[in-house]
């Protein structure tokens, strides 16, 4: 049995993971310069410490629709070898946690919606709280890896 550690967060109020082994770090919402011409999941850019960051927007990424509360919103930054070596952020809600989750946690999706979905599996969680209903339990785990090959047309 595997093991996996995940950043949990949310967007537009669902909780969404993704692998730990591609956030570089997470970094609190900074102003972002617009790029002219840009596409819609681009947000645009930042100033990383000195390094030229791509922030993009994930809800607009995975079509989901943006959440009206930005207070809470952060910026996970992506190791360079995910995104073919450029310096790549999303913006999610808030980030919730980081996770350790098991294969028996996770519920695969079938082929025929993986294919076209950016979903690499549900991880269902058991807790207290969510078996009373008081916090949600299933975490849609995003193939950031995938979406990312299809922006930039090549594997990682």
């Amino acid at each position: 049995m595997t093991n996996v550690d995940v950043v949990e967060f949310e967007v537009a109020d669902e909780h969404y993971a993704l692998d730990i082994s591609l956030a570089r770090e997470i970094v609190e919402m900074v102003p972002i310069t617009p790029v002219p011409r840009a596409p819609p999941h681009i947000a645009g850019i930042i100033n990383l410490r000195g390094e030229i960051t791509t922030v993009m927007n994930l809800s607009t990424l995975l079509g989901i629709p943006a959440a009206g509360s930005q207070e809470r919103q952060k910026i996970i930054i992506l190791v360079p070898e995910a995104a073919g070596g450029s310096n790549v952020g999303i913006i999610v809600d808030d980030v919730l946690s980081v996770m350790q989750i098991s294969e028996n946690d996770v519920e695969k999706m079938d082929d025929a919606l993986t294919r076209d979905a950016f979903v690499k599996g549900i991880i269902k969680v058991n807790d207290k709280a969510a078996e009373s209903g008081d916090a949600k339990n299933l975490i849609i785990w995003v193939d950031m890896q995938k979406v990312l090959e299809q922006l930039i047309g090549h594997p990682a």
